[in-house]
């Protein structure tokens, strides 16, 4: 017998060494090894998508912002090009002239010039980089802040192996991660062999021809090259995101018993639920008598069902349900509707029907109007009033 804490393990003989080793795992943090999406086959719910969304996790594509930020720092090197070509000049002239006046290991000035130049050239295309890829991201999730991410969880320091392995090498990510890269590879050694190649005639008598001249046809294929392969890495991320986003809904799924308690939770016991509802229709019985007096009508099936009905043209679109019973109360509301000279109107189907479908306060349904007006009709026929169909 071995005894770990105040847990006993059990008899081990001595031919099965490996047995210990999976108790001993076996009582891990259940995180390590637990398999965490077994059982989750329900689409998670909108409080379960608001709570991901607070704690960062979201669907998002690295490439999607990524391709933003490539096809507007192109574009914006394009059109900085003369700005930035004006200052590499001006900065090669300033460390030619200034070859022999400044020494390099002692004197500031060198450096000051340089990150000045640096600033100069970088800081441009650098704050274009930026927006894009702020906007790249709230194109995706929206306004979005949380730190969650990024906040420690000492419950995970041991990695799940298993399950980072089978991600990483053997599962649906890994495959369209895979065929992605080698698309990207294709794609973008297909687009600059066409380019070069249109080219390839002028390119060889670069040799030949002034330095900026050289510099211009180069800039330029390359400049092709490199938007025609943003527009296109931006098209293709579109299905990344669209793999992400399913892969997100995937990973926030849940089981039937989260979904049970989730609704427990927000919704209430439907045993409480229940008996509150009971409790409810009990006070309304009990006060909905006290209504009956102000019914144009009783309509009964005549001993089982009894709806007391009102109906006054200038407050009500339809008539209105102001007391309905079954058995009991049916009989109670009767009593109450003679004792105050309330017409009793027999019509077994209606009755039926408006007890089943309407409840108290609620006009009738568009269904019953020709029905209920033939009843009123009769009613007000024997009281000396009319009623209009409509």
């Amino acid at each position: 017998m071995i005894v770990t804490g105040n847990r006993a393990i059990g008899m081990l003989p001595f031919d099965d060494p490996g047995r210990l080793l999976r108790q001993q795992l076996a009582a891990m943090h259940l995180q390590w090894f637990a398999a965490e999406d077994e059982g989750r086959t329900e689409d998670p719910t909108e409080h379960k998508i608001r709570k991901a969304r607070e704690d960062g996790k979201v669907a998002k594509s690295q490439d999607v912002t990524g391709a933003i930020v490539l096809l507007f720092s192109v574009l914006g090197l394009g059109l900085l090009a003369g700005h930035i070509l004006e200052v590499a000049r001006e900065m090669v002239h300033f460390f030619i002239s200034q070859a022999t006046a400044i020494d390099v290991t002692s004197d500031a000035r060198a450096f000051l010039a340089f990150y000045r130049f640096f600033v100069r050239l970088t800081l441009p295309i650098g704050a274009i980089a930026f927006v894009a890829a702020f906007m790249g991201g709230y194109l995706q999730v929206g306004p979005l802040f949380s730190l969650k991410p990024i906040t420690p969880d000492f419950n995970r320091i041991a990695p799940n192996f298993p399950k980072f392995f089978k991600k990483a090498f053997a599962s649906a990510e890994a495959g369209f991660n895979l065929a992605k890269s080698l698309g990207k590879i294709i794609i973008i050694a297909l687009v600059a062999f066409f380019n070069i190649r249109a080219q390839v005639g002028r390119m060889v008598n670069l040799v030949h021809r002034p330095f900026l001249q050289s510099l211009t046809l180069v800039a330029g294929v390359a400049f092709s090259i490199l938007v025609q392969v943003a527009v296109i890495l931006l098209v293709l991320s579109l299905f990344d995101y669209m793999f992400q986003r399913k892969q997100h809904i995937e990973s926030i799924k849940m089981t039937k018993e989260e979904v049970k308690e989730e609704r427990k939770t927000f919704e209430g016991d439907p045993l409480i639920k229940s008996r509150l509802r009971q409790r409810m229709q009990e006070i309304l019985s009990r006060n909905m008598v006290q209504n009956v007096p102000k019914a144009d009508v009783v309509v009964t099936n005549p001993t089982h069902f009894a709806v007391a009905l009102e109906y006054n043209r200038l407050s009500m679109p339809a008539p209105t349900v102001i007391a309905k019973g079954q058995d009991a109360i049916a009989q109670r509301i009767r009593e109450v509707a003679q004792q105050n000279n309330v017409p009793v109107m027999e019509n077994k189907p209606l009755a039926r029907a408006l007890y089943s479908e309407v409840e108290i306060g609620d006009v009738i349904p568009e269904k019953f109007f020709e029905a209920v007006v033939a009843v009123l009709k009769e009613v007000y026929r024997i009281g000396g009033r009319t009623v209009k169909a409509g």
